[in-house]
């Protein structure tokens, strides 16, 4: 099992939960495990068309899984998957 640190933004949809074990094999796995234990994270981790949303940066380990393999990079018993929500916007 995986651990999945939930950022504050998101700990109303984990019921205020800091880090949520997950399983699966990779890290698209993960998080879809992590959708079905806590669905109201579904819409705010996946487009339509199943993808991370482009707005989500999720590491493994501390590396961007965008860099590895994406949503199929592989998950081993342990391993710590971070999500940060990208900031936008500011003042002109």
């Amino acid at each position: 099992m995986a651990t999945v640190r939930i950022p504050p933004v998101l700990r109303s949809s984990t019921g205020g939960a800091k880090e949520v074990g997950a399983d699966g094999a990779s890290v698209g796995e993960v998080l879809r495990s992590l959708a079905e234990l806590h669905p109201a994270t579904q819409g705010q981790l996946f487009g339509e068309g199943g993808d991370l949303n482009r707005y989500v940066n999720v590491y493994l380990n501390d590396e961007d899984v965008r860099v590895l393999d994406g949503l199929d990079t592989n998950v081993d018993e342990g391993d710590v998957l971070v999500i940060l929500p990208a900031m936008a916007g500011g003042a002109h």
